[in-house]
């Protein structure tokens, strides 16, 4: 079985933020053409729907701050340009 980017992200967030409720989505073949698309419609734009009891109390300003520390290599060395969150406690 092979793991897909959005795997390694998900195992990423939970590992990081113990989150209840988690999905990360590949949407890059919805921004082919745009900014950031690598041509193949995987692996540039992604969505990632997260609940965590750790973002109790923060302002959504702080919640995706927390999301994008956590992710931030997979910007910088993997190709990753666009991220997507929704993030609820």
């Amino acid at each position: 079985m092979s793991t897909t980017l959005a795997d390694e992200m998900a195992a990423r967030l939970h590992a990081r933020l113990q989150p209840s409720r988690l999905e990360v989505l590949d949407e890059s073949w919805q921004h082919e053409g745009h900014a950031g698309a690598n041509g193949t419609g995987f692996g540039t734009h992604f969505r990632v729907r997260i609940a965590a009891p750790g973002f109790a109390g923060l302002r959504r300003v702080a919640r995706h701050r927390l999301v994008y520390d956590a992710l931030a290599d997979f910007f910088a060395e993997r190709g990753v340009h666009a991220l997507a969150i929704e993030a609820d406690d």
